[in-house]
Order: C-alpha cells, then structure tokens, then sequence
C-alpha cells in the first residue's frame, strides 16, 4: 500500500493532513496516536469509504478512490465496535458473511468450519453472537472480517474493549495471519501493541510525526532517556521543572523518567544541579528508551510548534 500526500478537510477542520505511507505486504503496520488524532480517518480513506480531499492512494496495485469497489472484495475491515448480528449464532454470522463477501457456496461450508475450529468456536457455534464475552466477540468479528480470505486487513482499535489476556490471543491470530501473507494495518493506543508490530506511524493532529520499526523509532531518542530514583518522587519531579531541555518527567512507581529534548547539551549536569539546589537526594542513570519516550517527543514537539504558531499569529 501507498499513500502521498494523504488529506481530509471537513470543513474548517483538517483532520488528516498531507500524510506519506508505505506499508510492505505481509506485515502488521501499526498507526498510533490519540484519539482525534486522524487514525480512524485515514483508515476509511485507504480502504475506499471515504473520499480523500487531496492525495494519491495505491492499494494492491488500485487507485484509491476510482476502483473503491474492485478493492473491497480484496480486503477486510474491522472496527472497534462489535457490528455482527447478535440475535444469530456464531455460525449463522460467519455463513452470512460469506455470502455477502461472494464467497462461492462449494466453498463456503468447509471455509466456515476452518475457521470455527481456527477461532475456538466449535462447542458455541450456535450460540448467540450477543451472548458471547467480549473477548469472543472479538475473535468472531476477526473470522468474520477475513471470511473471504483477503490479502490486506485494516483494523480499527480492534481491542479497546477487551482484557490483558484476549489481547494477547488476539495478536496471536493477527501475525498468524501476516505469516500466511496478510498485510495488516492497525490502529490502537496502546503502547504495548505497538511494540509488537513490524512498522508504525504516529500520528498527531493529523500528521505524521514519526515512521519506522520500534527498534528504529527507540534508537532515534538514544542518550535522551534517564531514570530519577528518590524517596519522594513528588518532589524530584518538582525540582525538575523548568530546567532548560527536559521535555518531560512522568512518575512511575517510586522512580521518575525523564525525557529531553535533542541537543540538550550537558543536561545531565543540570538535572542533577536542579535536584541538589532542591535539596532532592536522587539517583540518576541513563536508561534505554521506548515506544512510550517516542510517543511523547512526537507528539510534544508537535505542541512545541502549535504554540509557536500561536505566539506568531
């Protein structure tokens, strides 16, 4: 898949803006950012139902939007929102979505018994979808979305509704599919799921701050991670405000982590100066950084420059 320039007004309002993407086939490419940050747009637009206000999309070898119809019998689309028919059974659901998906009834019955024992749906296969957990909910509106087998599947925040444990069963599936050739895009907020996926775009106010793998993404902030460790955190984290290049300092636990800007010069010295002038007794270290320090240098450089824009207007 391909984007350039990738843009969406609604009005007033640009909620998708002028975004570049290349999403290699057979992996699980991640979109990541707030909510309001333009992911569930930019979904609609590349699988054909929404309409771009500017920019060029390629999706398996189709121009997007002028051949939208071609496209949707080649890809699957799930949302967050649980959007099968409660009142039919399991296998009722999937045999429906097959037909309407154009799967061919020879193959229908043996495609749908595939995946009933894929997803753990042999002993419930009548019940009633809106009976289910959320977490079969889940794993029935994955085999429902893929019932006709496509080659791309968009996912909308797939596990916002969730446990810990049906998240992690569900990631299972989700790169057993991208191992039988699958290309996947996935939009979540979670950090964890992130890390998990071969690629990721974060997204913030609509743009795109960041691309890369998590090892790319992690190894850009290298040298600008540390880990303050004091009795009272509180006042660590007080004593740290205000010293010239930090960009953020987030408790966690008994421990702070710090993150600071690019080109911050000696700050370590100051962070340790700022804790001693506050009569702080702390321990400082350099640490390894992660998806969480990527997230908030993106998306804080992005604040960065809405508040110049504002200071300049």
């Amino acid at each position: 898949m391909r984007a350039r320039g990738l843009t969406r007004r609604f009005g007033e309002l640009v909620a998708v803006d002028h975004i570049d993407l290349d999403v290699p086939r057979a992996a699980v490419y991640g979109f990541l950012g707030p909510n309001g940050s333009g992911k569930s747009t930019s979904i609609r637009m590349l699988c054909g139902l929404l309409t771009p206000t500017a920019g060029e999309i390629e999706v398996l070898g189709l121009r997007i939007p002028e051949q939208a119809e071609a496209l949707r019998r080649r890809i699957g689309y799930m949302t967050q929102k649980f959007s099968l028919f409660e009142d039919l059974g399991v296998r009722e659901n999937l045999e429906f979505l097959a037909a309407v998906q154009g799967v061919p009834k020879a193959r229908t019955r043996a495609r749908v018994d595939q995946l009933v024992e894929e997803y753990d749906f042999a002993d419930r296969q009548r019940q009633l979808a809106g009976t289910l957990s959320g977490g079969q909910k889940q794993r029935l509106a994955l085999a429902g979305a893929i019932v006709h087998a496509p080659e791309m599947l968009f996912l909308d925040e797939p596990t916002s509704a969730v446990d810990p444990e049906s998240r992690r069963d569900f990631w299972e599936k989700l790169f057993g599919l991208a191992d039988g050739g699958t290309t996947l895009l996935v939009s979540t907020h979670y950090m964890d799921e992130a890390e998990r996926c071969h690629r990721l775009a974060i997204l913030d106010r609509g743009a795109l701050v960041a691309d890369g793998t998590p090892l790319e993404l992690t190894g850009a902030l290298a040298g600008r991670t540390f880990e303050v460790r004091a009795a009272q955190p509180r006042k660590a984290q007080q004593a740290l405000r205000g010293v010239d290049g930090m960009l953020s300092a987030a408790q966690i636990g008994n421990a702070l982590r710090v993150l600071v800007d690019a080109g911050a010069g000696d700050i370590e010295s100051r962070l340790r100066q700022a804790l001693s002038s506050a009569g702080v007794e702390a321990e400082l270290a350099a640490v390894q950084p992660n998806l969480e320090d990527v997230f908030v240098a993106a998306t804080q450089r992005g604040d960065d420059e809405a508040d110049a824009q504002g200071r300049a207007a």
